[in-house]
């Protein structure tokens, strides 16, 4: 299926590995021009290397999403660097798994507030010929998972699913869709799930008995449902929270 992506263009944040990393690269694969940002320069610069093989224009930046002045510069980049921006994806998160007033800061900043900013920033940019807006959630933010643990990561992720679908109604007379994905615990090299599976295999066992598929999921398979929510082809979809989790999340809504 052509997915009608070629030579639009894209804004990831955090992309440099995980799901970010997995998003721009099926968008590349498509034909789209890219814009990414991460904290960290390393792999961000290894990202930008792979990206580029596509043939693609790559803007890669290192940027904390959460400082407001830092991400408007990215932002204000990636625009001069794409010449349009017809794709936003807001996957950055501060996973905060902590009950600490520094935990519901940096929650607040990086997963809510900067995918706000950056949606706030875009939308006019979108306004001539509409777009696609799509905020990374998760099942933590549609039901109490793990004992009620990481309440300030699942109090953030319930309140992006909730301005994505306020938004999507705001901004439809523009053209413009917004939905959320929520991944579900998704395994990769270096991830959270990789990591408690090493240092905590009584709580990865526990999740991974309550996955009817019966293991962790794959970056690329939240991936390949960002870039068709992205696309043309799903020009009829809107305000919806997208659930790629293996039917982990149990509840009817």
């Amino acid at each position: 299926m052509d997915l009608q992506l070629k030579g639009k263009g894209a804004i990831v944040t955090a992309a440099s590995k995980g799901i970010g990393k997995a998003i721009a690269l099926r968008l590349a694969g498509e034909g789209v021009n890219l814009a990414i940002c991460a904290r960290g320069e390393d792999a961000l610069r290894a990202t930008e290397a792979e990206l580029r093989q596509t043939g693609v224009t790559v803007l890669a930046q290192v940027c904390d999403v959460g400082q407001a002045d830092a991400l408007d510069r990215f932002l204000d980049d990636a625009k001069k660097a794409l010449g349009s921006v017809d794709i936003l994806v807001n996957n950055a998160s501060a996973f905060g798994l902590a009950d600490d007033e520094a935990t519901w800061t940096a929650s607040v900043n990086v997963d809510l507030l900067a995918a706000v900013r950056a949606t706030r920033t875009v939308t006019p940019w979108m306004a001539s010929s509409g777009g696609s807006i799509i905020q990374i959630a998760s099942v933590s933010g549609m039901e109490v998972f793990f004992g009620g643990s990481g309440t300030a990561y699942a109090s953030v992720k319930a309140a992006l699913i909730s301005y994505s679908k306020s938004t999507a109604e705001a901004l439809a007379p523009q053209k413009i869709r917004v939905n959320a994905i929520a991944p579900g615990s998704i395994e990769f090299p270096g991830g959270i799930w990789d990591r408690v599976k090493g240092g905590n295999r009584p709580l990865y066992d526990a999740v991974l008995g309550g996955i009817p598929w019966g293991r962790m999921g794959r970056p690329e398979e939240v991936a390949d449902a960002v870039v068709f929510l992205a696309s043309p082809r799903a020009s009829w979809i809107t305000g919806v929270c997208l659930a790629v989790d293996g039917g982990q999340h149990k509840g009817n809504f």
